[in-house]
């Protein structure tokens, strides 16, 4: 298990929030804080939320994934960004745009935990 690391997990989809969340509060054995928009996210982000890896869908309604990648880029260039689409096509662009790994939904869990262990570990 990976230990220490602050996730938060943005996704407007409930069931899909919530799993991943579970995933990856077994994986780093501590509480995964989660936001239901980008909008949510960056108001505790900007409160002073520490945050060491951002898992973040891309489409969602209001603040966009794209728009929080960009600011989370230009304000916290140190948090670990992950994006997640249903476009797999947009993989590219999210890459350019500053996202450190994309991940394409639906995705396998094992997937997600390979990322962000070797984001924490260095693998």
């Amino acid at each position: 298990m990976i230990e220490n690391v602050k996730i938060i997990v943005v996704e407007d989809d409930s069931l899909i929030r919530t799993l991943t969340v579970d995933a990856l509060t077994y994986c780093v054995n501590r509480e995964v804080k989660s936001f239901d928009s980008g909008k949510t996210a960056w108001q505790f982000l900007s409160s002073g939320g520490a945050v060491d890896i951002i898992v973040s869908d891309m489409d969602m309604p209001g603040m966009s994934g794209m728009e929080l990648l960009s600011k989370v880029k230009s304000t916290f260039p140190d948090i670990i960004f992950v994006a997640m689409s249903s476009v797999p096509e947009h993989e590219a662009a999210l890459l350019q745009k500053g996202a450190h790994a994309f991940l394409a939904k639906p995705f396998d869990i094992n997937d997600l935990f390979n990322i962000v262990q070797r984001f924490v570990v260095g693998d």
